[in-house]
């Protein structure tokens, strides 16, 4: 009789991010398994009871406080990061915070924004909150390639009195230079920024605009307005967790100590609606290009949209943003192709067609240019498992690497 391994899970559900990694971890039980769960996310001290019986063969993890008593019983582990910096000579699951950092400055950027600032969190005796500096130091050496300086603000993790931590932070807020465009360390953190808005009577995003990370869609449509957010493939980095142990119970020399949960892409929500752009233009010009996101528009069509000769828009552009009409048109019309690459099943030919593309390769060609990858290649890389199988399936030129 074959034995069925039983791997303890200590991962939380109250946040989508745990959500999806247990969804992760169950997809590859389902196709590589079968696997026996023992689900603890109320607490270490059920699980050392588990694990004191000698009940389990594997356990995938979040960094909590007390997670060295755990590794001590010895079994394969594979940490999910949060609390600290990665464990030496463990699977370590991390979070692709260099690239959240600069896709949050390249977000507020292409809303006009001229005053930038990033909210995190005050580092904790028993916690380094890495993941949340390094974003915000990525998010800063964006912004000063652009000329940019931005302001920083930081949280207590936890404590007893938010209502006290939300006031000093709606003080801060009241003295910066408006509009003003803000990046969060998570959702959680961009949900308390815009309750300190709405304490010092900044509209958001008229005055203030907002986004987090991890997409929670639940915490990102519970904000008034609805949050912006940077989504990160957990799913996927659930099911590459769950390999790497597996790995790790055969007994596996070729496991990886590092998996990257991937920042896939952006959800823009109404919290950074907004061209904070004065000239009326160039506002034209961007708001044009954004409601035309799903289209293929050119640039001739901007400048007649914004009252302009492509000439004098090209300069304002270039004067205000940095980069040309037509970047600007690539860039939103490619992210607006990533997030249905990563969040459908669609075949990328059907995808080509609804963005306005009658031909696979021009298209491929078009996205590659844009985000340095197939369309293939980036549902590979940022779409789930399944759903990237699916895909492929009724793909009739994913041979082709469209």
């Amino acid at each position: 009789m074959v034995k069925i391994p039983k791997v303890v899970l200590l991962i939380e559900s109250s946040r989508a991010s745990g959500r999806a990694l247990l969804s992760g971890i169950a997809e590859y039980s389902h196709h590589q398994g079968p696997w026996s769960f023992l689900w603890e996310p109320g607490g270490l001290e059920k699980a050392r009871s588990l694990l004191k019986a000698g009940d389990a063969d594997g356990i995938i993890l979040r960094d909590v406080i007390g997670v060295e008593k755990i590794l001590a019983h010895g079994l394969p582990a594979v940490v999910i990061g949060h609390r600290q910096t990665e464990m030496a000579g463990l699977v370590n699951v991390v979070t692709d915070s260099v690239a959240i950092g600069r896709m949050g400055a390249e977000h507020l950027l292409g809303c006009g924004f001229q005053h930038f600032a990033f909210c995190g969190f005050k580092r904790m005796p028993t916690e380094s909150n890495t993941w949340a500096k390094i974003r915000e130091t990525h998010f800063a050496a964006r912004l000063r390639t652009s000329g940019f300086e931005p302001a920083h603000f930081e949280l207590a993790a936890t404590t007893p009195d938010w209502s006290r931590e939300l006031q000093q932070l709606s003080r801060w807020l009241a003295t910066q230079p408006k509009p003003l465009g803000m990046m969060a360390a998570n959702d959680d953190c961009s949900q308390r920024v815009m309750e300190a808005c709405k304490l010092a009577g900044l509209t958001v995003p008229d005055m203030v605009g907002v986004i987090g990370v991890d997409n929670d869609e639940v915490i990102c449509d519970l904000t008034n307005p609805p949050m912006s957010s940077i989504a990160i493939n957990f799913k996927r980095a659930g099911y590459e967790a769950a390999q790497a142990l597996d790995g790790l119970m055969r007994r596996s020399t070729s496991v990886p100590l590092r998996i990257t949960a991937q920042a896939s892409h952006i959800v823009a929500r109404r919290s950074t609606d907004f061209v904070a752009v004065t000239d009326p233009h160039l506002a034209k010009a961007l708001r044009f290009i954004r409601d035309q996101g799903r289209n293929i528009v050119s640039v001739d069509n901007v400048a007649q949209a914004a009252g302009l000769s492509r000439r004098a828009l090209e300069k304002r552009f270039r004067a205000f943003l940095g980069r040309s009409i037509l970047d600007e048109i690539r860039r939103v019309h490619t992210d607006q192709i990533a997030r249905v690459l990563v969040e459908t099943d669609l075949p990328v030919n059907q995808i080509a067609e609804l963005h306005g593309f009658a031909n696979p390769q021009h298209f491929a060609r078009y996205f590659r240019t844009a985000k340095k990858q197939t369309p293939l290649a980036y549902r590979q890389v940022f779409g789930s498992k399944h759903t990237t199988r699916r895909a492929q399936n009724g793909d009739s030129f994913s041979q082709s690497g469209v």
